[in-house]
């Protein structure tokens, strides 16, 4: 019952200030509010940005590697067949 109380005691001094404040001042209020918004979702995307920027070099680094690798791959299979080929001449 206390916690109620107490709740209700809250919410009703809110309400209170809330209707004390002049116009101006809400206006004054949601300006600032608005701005804040507006400055939290610049950086926001600016994050985001970064991001992205970070992703797309990571993705092309693991191309690049990818890349590289199947080279590798492609010359070890290379080797290995001329090397096949030289063991089947030789028997």
């Amino acid at each position: 019952m206390r916690i109620r109380i107490a709740a209700l005691t809250a919410v009703a001094a809110l309400a209170l200030g809330a209707a004390a404040c002049t116009e101006a001042e809400q206006d004054k209020t949601q300006t600032e509010t608005n701005a804040a918004a507006e400055d939290t979702g610049s950086a926001i995307q600016e994050e985001a940005a970064q991001i992205g920027t970070a992703v797309k070099a990571g993705a092309s680094e693991v191309a690049q590697e990818i890349d590289e690798g199947t080279d590798r791959l492609a010359q070890e299979a290379d080797e290995q067949e001329a090397e096949t080929k030289a063991d089947t001449k030789g028997n």
